[in-house]
């Protein structure tokens, strides 16, 4: 299980997903962007984003640690050294082969889960930005260590503290999929504070259900959405204006929270 190393000195977000696939590297980079693009008031600074991914699959070994498609878009998200080994751990404390569950692929692989890498790295990236964007992996139920096959995503996130934002598909089957991801990360002990519906899978456009499942998501989950966002391709060099605009407009800062759990977890 994870446990900060010490209090938290400021806020973050979690943010997951409803499943793989669903673009939340790409919401992580668009936030990640939008306070890059914004202008501080008078006398004031940038905010410093941090940007964590602690557990990646499907990766590959390179000449300063590993690398994968969401670590390289992160390190770009974030301005980071590729050629840094330490910038590339502190973004990505777990990273693995086999590109399955972080449980699944640890056992594979023969190696423990390390949560005091991940608790060293969060730590890190606290004491050096204003805020911390923590990105999941896969959805909620994802089992994160072979040892406690029952602690997952959801777990990890409650632990971590951070107000939760969940990415969902467009089209039709995010109702049902969100409701039961959000329950699950209440469950957990989790506050969801908004979701971001994004067309990761481009078929918004010919889906009969997608003009109405963001009214549907708010009224089966009690959960505002905070953005829609149309297909972005992933190769793109830059985030169009249709995708970075809609992320932009949301005060991520004030719906950011100190990392702390708010409730005791479900038994598990």
């Amino acid at each position: 299980m994870f446990s900060w190393p010490a209090q938290p000195a400021r806020n973050g977000l979690f943010v997951t997903a409803t499943d793989t696939g669903v673009g939340k590297t790409e919401v992580v980079c668009g936030i990640a962007e939008a306070f890059r693009r914004r202008s501080p008031g008078a006398g004031q600074r940038r905010t410093r984003i941090g940007l964590c991914k602690p557990f990646a699959t499907g990766c590959r070994r390179c000449r300063t640690g590993w690398a994968g498609e969401d670590i390289d878009r992160l390190m770009a998200a974030g301005d980071l050294d590729p050629g840094d080994p330490a910038e590339r751990k502190r973004l990505c404390p777990q990273a693995f082969e086999l590109p399955a569950s972080p449980a699944a692929a640890a056992e594979h692989e023969r190696r423990t889960i390390d949560f005091d890498a991940i608790g060293e790295a969060l730590s890190s990236l606290d004491a050096a930005s204003d805020l911390l964007l923590v990105e999941g992996i896969g959805g909620p139920k994802v089992p994160l260590d072979p040892r406690q096959p029952r602690y997952t995503v959801a777990e990890f996130a409650a632990d971590v503290g951070y107000p939760v934002v969940v990415v969902t598909r467009a089209g039709l089957g995010t109702l049902s999929h969100t409701a039961m991801s959000v329950e699950v990360l209440q469950a957990a002990g989790c506050r969801v504070v908004g979701l971001v519906v994004n067309d990761a899978d481009g078929v918004a456009a010919g889906d009969p259900t997608a003009p109405s499942n963001p009214t549907w998501l708010e009224r089966t989950t009690g959960i505002k959405v905070l953005a829609k966002l149309p297909r972005h391709r992933e190769a793109d060099a830059a985030m169009p204006p249709s995708f970075l605009g809609p992320l932009a407009a949301v005060p991520w800062a004030e719906l950011a929270g100190p990392g702390t759990r708010i409730s005791e977890p479900a038994v598990w």
